[in-house]
């Protein structure tokens, strides 16, 4: 196998979900700041920055993710053939890669304001410990819903020089958004798991999967209602709001936690609820 494949598959960058599912927040948050500073063009350049940095990022957080999993993996049937649990590649090697990503990422990162560089190293922290949460605590999937969200922050921030509570209520949706979607991508894992002693959601509430999903999208869905309330009625926000509350409500219905191509099926949807609401936000403009 070539080291470009290698490579390929080390940050998964043949499987663009999660660079999306990074990315979407961050529109979140830059499509929301732009309904108060209107500056499109603006808009447009850390659109493309948050772009590049969440590929970024993506990547180097699967390298630390497999390189911290590596015995781990080798036990998984999903993931026993990844390039460190196959040996196709060293772990200095994977680290050289992580570092490299890691300053392009530096790179983007300092185009911003002074808080954004701030928000950008803490972001680091959540990023990086993310990984060993599965060996300590039953709600992994928690942590990755402050790492994948963080975005939304550090995108308002990038464009107002400022936090507001209402950027913290949407961070908070992004929040319980990533904890529905990620139990729904963890029940691929169950079996073995439950074998091995690894931690998530998916494992807690097994027996309950469906109601705390439920229990996610619908806190998820209300905060938005609730942060957009004013902007509700007969316009084109309301109807993608609806279609973004829909697609979650049809994964409810549709996973079955038996069935592992039925979840990796069902969690790609949120691709698209990601960016139902992305462009909601957008035309309140």
């Amino acid at each position: 196998m070539s080291q470009l494949k290698i490579f390929i598959e080390l940050t998964r960058l043949n499987k663009p979900i999660g660079i999306m599912l990074l990315f979407w927040p961050c529109v979140w948050g830059l499509t929301y700041a732009y309904s108060i500073e209107k500056n499109f063009n603006q808009f447009l350049y850390f659109l493309l920055l948050f772009f590049l940095g969440s590929v970024l990022m993506r990547s180097a957080g699967c390298i630390v993710n497999d390189i911290v999993d590596k015995d781990i993996d080798k036990k998984v049937q999903r993931t026993k053939n990844r390039p460190l649990a196959y040996n196709l590649i060293s772990v200095r090697l994977a680290l050289t890669y992580t570092i490299v990503l890691c300053a392009l990422a530096f790179l983007i990162l300092i185009q911003f304001n002074a808080l954004t560089i701030i928000l950008g190293f803490a972001s680091m922290v959540l990023a990086f410990s993310y990984p060993f949460m599965k060996r300590i605590t039953y709600w992994p999937q928690f942590f990755l819903g402050l790492t994948f969200s963080w975005g939304i922050i550090m995108a308002y921030a990038a464009s107002t020089n400022n936090i507001s509570t209402e950027i913290i209520i949407l961070y908070a949706s992004a929040i319980f958004w990533t904890l529905g979607y990620d139990t729904i991508y963890g029940t691929q894992d169950l079996v073995d798991d439950e074998i091995i002693g690894i931690k998530s959601t998916s494992l807690k509430f097994k027996n309950n999967i469906k109601l705390f999903v439920s229990f996610c999208y619908f806190i998820s869905s209300g905060l938005i209602v609730f942060l957009f309330y004013n902007n509700l009625g007969l316009n084109n926000f309301t109807l993608l709001t609806t279609i973004y509350i829909l697609s979650l409500m049809y994964q409810i219905i549709k996973f079955k936690k038996n069935d592992s191509k039925k979840c990796l099926k069902i969690f790609k949807i949120n691709n698209f609820s990601g960016l139902f609401l992305s462009i909601g936000i957008f035309l309140i403009n």
